[in-house]
Parts: structure tokens; sequence; C-alpha cells
């Protein structure tokens, strides 16, 4: 069965604690930050209110699934300092 579901993946800077971020999958971006910063998942609870940094969409949740699974790698992390922060 081909898998046509357009998803995001995205990396989320906390606002207050700037050098945290989350990354994650979804195919509805605005309601997923909506959940983050409603305070509905744990782990970005206590560092809520986040901003969309950097988000990507991929045609098929795989490979979407796959990308987001290399960014919380440590050449993930690696790809991402180099590649998303945003410095002079």
């Amino acid at each position: 069965m081909a898998d046509h579901a357009k998803r995001f993946v995205y990396i989320l800077r906390s606002v207050k604690y700037r050098d945290r971020r989350y990354v994650g999958v979804t195919a509805d971006l605005p309601a997923r930050l909506r959940a983050h910063n409603g305070g509905q998942n744990p782990s970005t609870a206590p560092r809520k209110p986040w901003a969309v940094d950097v988000s990507i969409e991929f045609g098929s949740e795989r490979m979407a699934v796959r990308f987001e699974k290399y960014l919380k790698s440590g050449s993930g992390h690696e790809f991402t300092e180099r590649h998303f922060e945003d410095r002079l």
C-alpha cells in the first residue's frame, strides 16, 4: 500500500530557553505547536512556549519518520547545529 500522506518534520525552539530544541513529526504543524504550547507533551511542557525554527514537508510518513529519527541521532544533532543554527 502506498503512503501518500504528507508529513512535516519540525524543530521547535524554546522561547525562554533558547538553547533547548525539540524535534518531531506531524501531519498538522499548527495543531501540534498548539499542543506543545498547551503543555500536552510532558517532554516539552516545562520549557514552553515553543516556536517553530524549521519545518520540512515530506511526501510520505515513512520518509519523514526516517528523517526525524536521523535528526534525533548523534550525527543528526551535529547536522542540526551545522545547518539550522542561526549564528553569524
